[in-house]
């Protein structure tokens, strides 16, 4: 009788498996021409055969043979060993499409960011395992936080924008650990101000982070006397600025006289918190300030951190400009591509729209509208069911985890996942806008597949032992 104690989840490693040999299927249907070719090895698909060979090799070795208790002991050193070489291809990296973020050695490419995600899911895992009351304490959150956030802004300053938002998927991870709802909220309406940027005036924004500011007191106090006797006295200082002291021949922009008066009522509601000894309160003023701060940052990020590609991008998605023809091109034609694919598609190495190349990027980024053209919705519902089933097992694989480093980096694995394919999938329909991901499992690519599947694997491995293995 098989070992109970050390038996693998054969679900999650059939899921696994269907989601690769679906993946390479897509890669040979992108990149399948009718001439003959007999270097096969030379073609994307058979690279990527050969790749999924070598991988198979290499991560059954690690169910096989490696001990799942030196995974969290050598959870820091290999973070750090990735930090130093997404340090490292800052300098000695070559530039593909506008970022510096791979190794080239001859035939061989490494792309660091891809190993990024399963350090600091290690990384995130050792710590939280280490701390277990560490989301009661505000220091060892922002530690927590720094260990995130500290490869994606490595990445940012590769120029690879897109690879560095997939961190922001660890905050999941924190959530299910427990951390505070209102933490969410914080982090949301940090969201909802990004995106008022592109619809909204500065000065309508100050304004309404104002109003929510005095809402919130209003909620936590039940004050209302001093609420509307703070929203008047916002006012005067208001009036009194605009018609006083900015004259209209002096040309002040209506945004800074607002910012102004928000600026003076902060230092008067400080006082005043202060003196009635509400020093709980005083977060409100300067979470105000923080909020329109981030007005400021978000304006310098999009006009001086974003490349003029990635800047047309968001103003596509979000309306602002119509460009088919240049950025907007490749979402516009993988849209034909799976739109013309109807309920059945138009049957396996029949598209057009991929098969003649109008779908730049079709077997790495926009390999879903592939699926979408040759399989049609049919074939679509079945590989985004295919992944929401795979999901779920994880979640449960990480729920029955005694171990909490082991269930933390399950949680890990799931949310970055997720991620990819949620904004993968919603770019190639315009619903995001193009940052660059690919879809795991599913697009051609080494370093994507590796790093993907030794993360579900290391997963896999600590699963099999937990009923023996506590970290």
């Amino acid at each position: 009788m098989p070992d109970r104690k050390h038996s693998i989840d054969f679900p999650a490693l059939i899921l696994y498996l269907t989601l690769v040999i679906c993946g390479w299927l897509n890669i040979y249907s992108s990149s399948f021409t009718d001439s003959i070719d007999f270097s096969i090895i030379g073609t994307r698909y058979g690279k990527q055969m050969l790749m999924i060979v070598i991988n198979l090799l290499i991560l059954a070795s690690i169910l096989m043979f490696f001990k799942s208790y030196l995974v969290p002991t050598f959870s820091y050193p290999i973070y750090f060993l990735i930090l130093l070489l997404l340090i490292a291809v800052l300098f000695l990296g070559k530039s593909t499409g506008g970022s510096r973020s791979w190794f080239v050695l001859g035939s061989f490419k490494l792309q660091p960011s891809e190993l990024a995600k399963l350090g600091t899911a290690l990384a995130l895992a050792k710590f939280i395992n280490d701390h277990p009351k560490m989301l009661a304490h505000p220091k060892q959150v922002i530690t927590a936080l720094a260990i995130i956030f500290l490869p994606a802004l490595l990445i940012i300053l590769q120029g690879d924008a897109g690879s560095a938002l997939v961190f922001s998927a660890f905050f999941i991870v924190l959530f299910r650990k427990g951390l505070p709802t209102y933490w969410l909220v914080l982090i949301s309406l940090f969201i909802l101000v990004g995106i008022a940027y592109f619809y909204l005036e500065y000065s309508l924004i100050f304004l309404l982070l104002f109003v929510l500011m005095l809402l919130v007191y209003q909620l936590l106090t039940k004050k209302t006397k001093t609420t509307f006797s703070g929203a008047i006295l916002f006012f005067v200082i208001l009036l009194i600025l605009f018609f006083g002291l900015f004259l209209p021949e002096w040309n002040i922009p209506l945004h800074l006289t607002i910012l102004a008066a928000i600026l003076i009522f902060v230092l008067i509601a400080g006082i005043y918190l202060l003196k009635n000894r509400q020093m709980q309160l005083l977060i409100l003023p300067v979470l105000l300030l923080v909020y329109i701060g981030s007005v400021f940052a978000v304006d310098y990020a999009f006009n001086n951190v974003l490349k003029p590609h990635q800047r047309t991008r968001i103003n596509v998605l979000f309306g602002k400009e119509k460009d088919i023809k240049d950025v907007g091109y490749n979402v516009h034609q993988s849209k034909i591509a799976i739109g013309s694919g109807g309920l059945s598609g138009k049957g396996y190495l029949k598209g057009t729209q991929t098969k003649y190349d109008f779908v730049p990027e079709q077997d790495t980024d926009f390999i879903f509208c592939t699926v979408g053209e040759e399989w049609g919705f049919f074939g679509t519902s079945f590989i985004v069911l295919l992944f929401t089933i795979f999901l779920f097992r994880l979640i449960r694989l990480a729920e029955r985890q005694r171990s909490a480093f082991s269930g933390i980096l399950g949680y890990g694995l799931t949310a970055v996942i997720f991620f990819h394919f949620a904004v993968n999938v919603a770019m190639t329909i315009g619903l995001a806008p193009v940052i660059g991901i690919p879809l795991p499992f599913f697009s051609y690519g080494g370093s994507s597949l590796f790093s993907f599947s030794l993360f579900f694997f290391l997963f896999l491995k600590l699963d099999s032992e937990r009923n023996t293995l506590l970290l």
